[in-house]
Formats: structure tokens, sequence, C-alpha cells
């Protein structure tokens, strides 16, 4: 046994020295640092973080795969070493006995002096790998270990030195020795998922992980830099399906998000979702990409189909039970949805999206005390979370605490989120709150906006200023437009005051809602 006096970690291997010599990262008390988004310290996280806190010892193999330390001189490395590290996640997510912590929660650690017993805890996993690269040209060497969050033993380790097209084998050995070292079996077939590669072409690979590194940032600008790299990666291998089910995904998002012009790139997400799935039908985020297009499309049993499959195709897809939790919930399947909406939480506990998201399927439940109590948890996570305070003031308004709710939308506007969704939303609790000419004077401002302004949203502000026959008609030029927003008219609160009226359960009907 070897004992590191600075990591205080014992290795099994008495030849190993990297921890020393090569710039593996050492532990220290990672909650006593804190970084601009991820603020929260061990004693401030909400303490359902730590309720069955050790049950993960007699589960089944879990493991959390952080971000690679990059120890190369190029700081530009970085991509690299995080997509590194996210590509041998998504490998082992395909093992079904095989529990995975979602990428978003094991990056939050990045950067930061580590704690691997506390990683342990708040991640429910009873292992963790970790390690780092130095790039220079072609040349690589990479340093991988496996450690025991309970006792901090390491489990296996060893140290790459290969060349830039040894890459793929170098992924390969690591997947299969970390399998190993846990004592997963892999069944023939599995196995074959696990190693399947996408891609032979080093550039497209390289170019596929800046797509993936930009994904990873959030925000607009972040994914239209993604939306390049995905296309330059298919460019350079046109069979590259991940490349695909990216590039699908991504403009999905930016269509949403009013970016992109939906009635020239709505089109596109199908497309590349399909070629994606023509090039590998078993790849889970292919799937999801193409059940997020039917969804939109209000496809609801297509929808299903492809979320469902998605699910079983990669169970640790935290991303895809998000999107099937949504698809349940706009069905009126409330508790199904609730608990697929945790089932992600489970594998993606520090994700504020994730966390959000649980609120935001309990607003629709009609859940709103909880929904409130999960998305004030979720600020904790992260103060600056926009959608958080964007989903607290759906409740709110739902709870007619319209002062709170004008509160919450302004901290969402004020944090990025300045969107025409939110100013109907803004407006609808200034009626609600009795300020009817701040009302008329934001309804004012987007019926002369030059952005694309959603009719079917638009009807909640009319309906919040008590005019009927006007939300009526939103939501009839909304029908005509096949408006995203519909996809919400079955449970959305915002739109109670309209709901019994007999022309909107006749949308309904037309819209294709299941009975």
């Amino acid at each position: 046994m070897k004992h590191c006096p600075k990591c205080s970690r014992t290795y099994a291997d008495e030849r190993l020295n990297f921890c020393l010599d090569d710039g593996a990262r050492l532990v220290d008390d990672f909650f006593n640092s804190q970084s601009p988004t991820m603020v929260f310290q061990t004693s401030e996280l909400p303490t359902e973080y730590f309720q069955n806190q050790t049950s993960f010892q007699t589960e089944m193999p879990s493991i959390a795969v952080l971000p690679f330390a990059n120890m190369s001189a190029d700081v530009e490395n970085e991509y690299f070493c995080d997509g590194l590290a996210e590509e041998l996640l998504n490998a082992l997510a395909k093992i079904e006995d095989l529990k995975v912590a979602a990428r978003t929660s094991t990056f939050s650690f990045k950067d930061k002096n580590l704690n691997i017993g506390e990683i342990g805890r708040v991640l429910h996993v009873n292992s963790v790998l970790e390690g780092s690269v130095r790039k220079a040209e072609n040349r690589l060497r990479i340093i991988v270990q496996l450690v025991n969050t309970q006792d901090g033993y390491q489990l296996w380790s060893e140290r790459y030195d290969r060349e830039m097209k040894d890459i793929f084998n170098v992924q390969d050995e690591i997947t299969l020795a970390v399998v190993d070292a846990l004592k997963v079996k892999l069944l023939s077939e599995t196995k074959s998922a696990v190693l399947k590669r996408s891609t032979e072409n080093t550039e497209a690979y390289e170019l596929y992980l800046k797509g993936c590194f930009y994904r990873g940032k959030g925000g607009t600008e972040s994914r239209k830099k993604a939306v390049e790299y995905f296309q330059q990666a298919i460019a350079a291998d046109p069979n590259y399906a991940p490349a695909y089910a990216e590039l699908s995904f991504s403009y999905k998002v930016l269509v949403g998000s009013g970016t992109l012009n939906p009635q020239e790139f709505s089109p596109k997400v199908e497309v590349m979702a399909l070629k994606a799935l023509e090039l590998d039908d078993n790849l889970a985020e292919a799937h999801f990409a193409l059940a997020s297009f039917k969804q939109d499309g209000w496809q609801w049993q297509a929808a299903e189909r492809s979320f469902k499959r998605a699910v079983e195709l990669n169970p640790n897809l935290a991303r895809a039970h998000v999107g099937y939790a949504g698809h349940l919930s706009r069905v009126r399947r409330h508790d199904e949805a609730i608990a697929e909406v945790k089932r992600a939480r489970e594998l993606d506990p520090l994700s504020p999206i994730v966390n959000a998201n649980v609120g935001f399927i309990l607003y629709f439940a009609r859940r709103y005390d909880e929904a409130i109590e999960m998305l004030k948890a979720t600020l904790e996570l992260d103060r600056n979370f926009a959608f958080a305070h964007l989903y607290l003031g759906y409740n709110f308004a739902a709870k007619q605490l319209f002062t709170e709710a004008v509160s919450a939308y302004q901290a969402a506007i004020r944090l990025g989120q300045d969107t025409p969704s939110n100013q109907i939303y803004l407006g609808a609790a200034y009626a609600g709150e009795g300020k009817r000419k701040r009302a008329q004077a934001i309804l004012k401002q987007l019926l002369n906006s030059e952005s694309y302004v959603s009719p079917g949203e638009l009807a909640v502000l009319y309906a919040a200023l008590g005019e009927g026959e006007q939300a009526f008609a939103s939501l009839e030029n909304a029908y005509a437009a096949h408006d995203l927003q519909l996809q919400y008219l079955s449970v959305d609160p915002a739109f109670d005051s309209l709901r019994d009226d007999s022309r909107f359960q006749d949308l309904l009907r037309r819209i294709g809602f299941p009975q």
C-alpha cells in the first residue's frame, strides 16, 4: 500500500506515483470554495440532498465521472478534457446495471479542490472516476484513477501515453477497465453498444467535442457556437450520428427560444434527428431529439414512443427523463410525470435545470406549494438561475400572489430572460395586481414588436385583462400558425379563465390531446 501525503489517499498499487508527479488533482475541502454559479457549501445544500446519504452503499454499482483536468500548456484544450470525460460518461451510461451520475451534476465540481467523500454523498455514488490530460500536438498523456468514495481507496488507475489517432482505443480500454474494477457484468450485446464507435475520424471527433463543450455552457450564444461545431463535425464525417442528434436538439432549443425562425428550422430538427436514426437506430439521443420534435408537432403517441425508446436505450440519460416527464405532464398523466422527473433528479441532483423542471412539472400538476419549495431549493444551488425565478412566478400567479409573481418575473428578466413570453406573463401579473395601465403598456409594446410573439401566450395577457374575445382570436391565430406554446394548453393554469368556454374545449380537441 502507498499513502499519498498530499491527498491522503491510499493506493493499492505500489508502483503508482502519478498523484504526485503528473498533476492529477489533489483532495482538499471542495465546499470551502465557491464559484460564480454554484455558490453552495455543504451546510447550505437543501436538507433533502443528505437524506439517506449512505443508502447507495447497498444499491447497484454507481459512478460519477468528473471533468478531467487540463494539464496542457494551451488552455484551449479544455474542450478536449471535458469532452473525453463526457464520452466516457456516455459510454458507461449505456450499462443498465450501472448508475451513472449525469454530466451537469458531475461537471459542477469542475475546478474545485475535491473531497471525494462529499461528492459520493451528494451524488449518491460509490465510486468516482477522475483524471488529467496533457495534449501537445498529436501526443496525449491521459491519467485516470477510479476511487472508492466510502474510504478514499483507489480501485484502479492507469497512465496512457499515446498519439491522437489512438484516442478511441484509449476510451475503450478505460471503459472496460472501469467496468471490470466495479465488477459489472457485460452481456455481449451491451458490450457492443458500449464500445460502438460513431466515427473513426479524429478531426470530426474533436469538432464534436467542441460542440458539446459549448452546448454544456448553456445560453444562446454558446448554443449557436455548438451548432457551428456540430455542422463542421458532420462536414468532416457525414456519417457521424451523434453530431446529427446534437445538431437536431440544438436547433430545437434555438427555435423554442425564438432565436431561429421556426418555419425554416423546425423541419431541420426532424431531418437531423431522422438522419441520426438512419445511421444508428440505437442512439438514445437521436430518439430523444425526434421525440422533442414530435411533441412540438402535437404528435402525442409518436412522441411518447420515441421518449420511451430513448429511456430504454439509455436509462441514465437525465434529459430524456426530463423530456418524457414534460410529455406526460402535457397529456395530464401527472403522477407518472412527477415520478419521471424525480428519476432525472436522482441522476442529476445538482443540475439547476433538472431541479427547476421538478418545480415546473409540479406546477402543471397544481401542486403549487411543493413546486415553490422545490424552486426555492433550486435557487440555493444557483441564485442566478433565471428559469427558477420564472417558474416561481408561474406558481405565485396561480396562487393569485401577484405581487410575488411580478418580483419573480422581474428577476428572470434581469437575469437575461427578457423575452416576449416573459413580458406576457409579467403583464398578466400586473393585471392581476390591479395595475392595468402597466399591463396594457406591455400589450401595446408586444403588438408593435418586430420579434416573434407567441399568439398562444398572448391569449394569457388578453385573458388577464378581461378581453376574452381577443384571447380566443389570438388562440385561433396560434392554431393556424401551429404555435409551439399550444402544447401546454391542456394543463397550464394560466388559461384557466378560458377553460370552461366551449371554444376552448373545441381547440383542445383539434390539437388532439388524449382524452
